[in-house]
């Protein structure tokens, strides 16, 4: 069975994404995450955006693991997605800080 890149565009996907777009603060953001996903779930999207800024910030791909306490596949990972997915880690780290 082949998919394709855009596969992972749903109605839901996008439901979830207006979801996101409704909320005014990082706490109603946190409030709605910690209501949608599992625990686990949240710290992994907690962990991934951490390496991401991590690989943006030139840090060597071992070192980030040691650091946010992962394995160096998660890192690489991570790092594809950043250099050749989507777009959106790059979206949000070239974002001006708050």
């Amino acid at each position: 069975m082949t998919t394709r890149a855009d596969d992972w565009r749903t109605a839901d996907t996008e439901a979830l994404a207006e979801a996101i777009l409704t909320l005014d603060t990082p706490d109603d953001v946190q409030a709605f995450l910690r209501d949608v996903c599992t625990l686990r779930e949240l710290h992994e999207l907690a962990s991934r955006w951490h390496i991401a800024r991590l690989l943006d910030e030139g840090l060597p791909q071992r070192q980030i693991a040691e650091e946010v306490g992962t394995s160096t596949a998660t890192v690489t990972r991570v790092n594809q997605w950043l250099n050749h997915g989507t777009g959106g880690y790059r979206l949000v780290l070239d974002q001006p800080a708050p």
